[in-house]
C-alpha cells in the first residue's frame, strides 16, 4: 500500500482519522511482509522499530508519526522567520541558501508550488505537514543535499572543483564515507578503461609516428607487444593515486575556503568563490602527487621488461635524468586545471539550474541520473576546453634523458605539433578517450551507488 494513502490531506487535527489509516496500513504490511518496500517506506520502518523486529506495529508506527511531526513543527517555525504561519518564496530561497544552495525566485516559486495545494502561493502548516510526514526523505535538507553534492564518478580526471560539506556532515564521518566511496568507484571504473587509457597516452606520445592509428589496431598492436596483461600497463599506479589526490584536494578547498571567508565557520561559498578555491585546491593536489603522474606515464609507455616495478621505475628515472625529471610538464598541467574546472563547474551548474527551472512541479530534486548526465556533459566539456595542455604534458612526462634527444619546453612542442601536424595534432588521443566516457561512468555509477549503500552514505 502506498503511504500517500494512509494520511488525509484535509486540514484535520482529529488523531482517529489518521490512526484508523494508519492501522489499515499496518495490517496490509502483516499480511503480506515479504512485499518489497519503497526507499522512503524503508526509511519510516527502520526510523519507527523500536523493538528492531524488522516490522512496524501499530503502536510504533502512531509513535514515530507523534515524534516526527512534531520535527516538522520545529523545521516549520524555523523556516517561518517572520512568524506569521505561512510560508512564501522568499523564505524558501532563504532557506535553501541558508543550506548551502542559491536558487531565484522563479526557482524557489517552483518549489514552493510543489507543496502548494491550494494555489495560494504560500504553505501553511498543514501543507507543510501533509506534504512531508510520510515522505521523510523529501525534506527542505535533502533537496538541498541532492543540488549542494555533485555524484562522485571518475571518468578518469580528477581536476573537478571539490564538494561543499557542512559542518555536521563532517562531524558524522559522512564526508569521508562519500569520499570513499567514490575513491573505489573510481579504482574499478579506470581499471575497466585502463586498455583505451593506454591507447589514449600513446597516442598522445607518438602522435602520427605511432604503428597504433587507430583504436582497434593501437589495442591489437599492445597485445602483440606484451601479452593481454600489457593492456592494463600503469593502471595500478593510476588507481592508487586516486585517494591521495581526492584527500588533499578535499583538505587544501577546505583550509583555502577558511582563508577567502576568515572562519572555519564561514559557511557555503558562491559559485565563483568555488571556482577560486577548487582551482586552488587541485593546483596544491597535483603538486603533491605530481611525480605519481610522471610514473604512470613512463609505466603505461614502457616496453616489456623496461621496468620491473614502481620503485625500479623511480630509481631509474631518478638515476638518469635527477629529481626535477618527476616535474616534466608541471606548468602546462597547472594551466590544463584552470580551463578544466571552470568549464566542468560552469556547465554543471547551467544543467542543474535549467532542471530546477523545468521540471520541479512534482518533485523538487533532480535525482540521481539527472546529476550524472549534468556530471558527464560538464567534465566532457572540460575535457575538450583542457585536452591540447594535457596533450602536452603527456609528451613532457615522455622525454627521456637520452643523449642527443631534444628536450622540449611547452611552447616549443606546442609549435612543433601544429607545425608538424596541424591543430588536430593537439587533440590526438582524444578518440579513445571519449570511447571510454560511457564505460568508465556506467562502472563508475553502479559501482558508486553500491558503495553508498555498504558505507551507509545517504539512500
Amino acid at each position: 500500500a502506498s503511504t500517500s494513502t494512509i494520511y488525509s490531506p484535509a486540514h484535520t487535527s482529529d488523531p482517529s482519522m489518521c490512526l484508523i489509516r494508519v492501522s489499515r496500513y499496518t495490517e496490509k504490511c502483516h499480511a503480506n511482509p515479504l512485499s518489497p518496500l519503497k526507499p522512503y517506506e524503508f526509511q519510516i520502518v527502520r526510523a519507527g522499530d523500536v523493538n528492531h523486529d524488522g516490522q512496524l506495529d501499530f503502536e510504533e508506527f502512531t509513535e514515530y508519526l507523534r515524534s516526527h511531526e512534531k520535527r516538522l513543527k520545529l523545521m516549520f517555525r524555523s523556516l517561518d522567520r517572520n512568524n506569521d504561519g505561512q510560508l512564501d518564496v522568499g523564505e524558501i530561497q532563504q532557506s535553501l541558501h541558508n543550506l548551502g544552495v542559491d536558487v531565484t525566485l522563479e526557482q524557489a516559486a517552483k518549489i514552493l508550488q510543489s507543496m502548494d495545494k491550494d494555489h495560494s502561493m504560500t504553505i501553511d502548516w498543514f501543507e507543510w505537514r501533509d506534504h512531508f510526514l510520510f515522505n521523510p526523505l523529501h525534506n527542505m535538507e535533502e533537496i538541498a543535499q541532492y543540488w549542494k553534492h555533485s555524484v562522485m564518478l571518475d571518468i578518469g580526471e580528477l581536476l573537478t572543483v571539490p564538494d561543499e560539506f557542512s559542518e555536521k556532515e563532517k562531524q558524522s564521518g559522512f564526508v569521508w564515507r562519500q569520499l570513499m566511496a567514490g575513491a573505489v568507484a573510481g579504482s574499478v571504473s579506470r581499471t575497466g578503461t585502463a586498455p583505451l587509457d593506454r591507447l589514449k597516452v600513446f597516442l598522445q606520445v607518438h602522435g602520427q609516428s605511432s604503428d597504433k592509428g587507430n583504436v582497434w589496431r593501437g589495442l591489437h598492436a599492445m597485445v602483440k607487444e606484451g601479452g593481454l596483461t600489457a593492456l592494463w600497463r600503469g593502471n595500478g599506479i593510476n588507481v592508487l593515486k586516486i585517494a591521495p589526490e581526492t584527500a588533499i584536494k578535499f583538505l587544501a578547498y577546505e583550509q583555502i575556503k577558511c582563508l577567502m571567508r576568515g572562519s572555519k565557520e564561514a559557511g557555503t561559498l558562491k559559485v565563483q568563490e568555488r571556482f577560486v578555491a577548487g582551482s586552488l585546491a587541485g593546483a596544491t593536489a597535483q603538486t603533491v602527487i605530481y611525480p605519481m603522474e610522471v610514473l604512470k606515464t613512463r609505466l603505461t609507455l614502457r616496453k616489456t621488461g623496461q621496468y620491473s616495478s614502481v620503485a625500479d621505475c623511480a630509481k631509474q628515472i631518478l638515476q638518469k635524468e635527477g629529481i626535477l625529471a618527476f616535474y616534466k610538464g608541471y606548468l602546462p598541467n597547472m594551466l590544463g586545471i584552470v580551463p578544466y574546472a571552470g568549464i566542468d563547474l560552469a556547465v554543471y551548474e547551467t544543467l542543474k539550474n535549467a532542471w530546477l527551472q523545468r521540471h520541479t512541479e512534482g518533485s523538487p530534486h533532480p535525482g540521481v541520473l539527472v546529476l550524472v548526465g549534468c556530471g558527464t556533459v560538464s567534465s566532457t566539456c572540460g575535457q575538450l576546453a583542457s585536452y591540447p595542455l594535457a596533450l602536452i604534458r603527456t609528451r613532457m612526462q615522455a622525454q627521456a634523458s637520452v643523449k642527443g634527444a631534444p628536450q622540449l619546453s611547452m611552447l616549443t612542442l606546442f609549435r612543433s605539433i601544429v607545425a608538424q601536424e596541424g591543430v588536430v595534432g593537439l587533440y590526438r588521443g582524444i578518440a579513445p578517450n571519449f570511447l571510454k566516457v560511457i564505460p568508465a561512468v556506467s562502472i563508475s555509477y553502479v559501482v558508486y551507488e553500491h558503495m553508498r549503500k555498504v558505507l551507509g552514505v545517504g539512500t
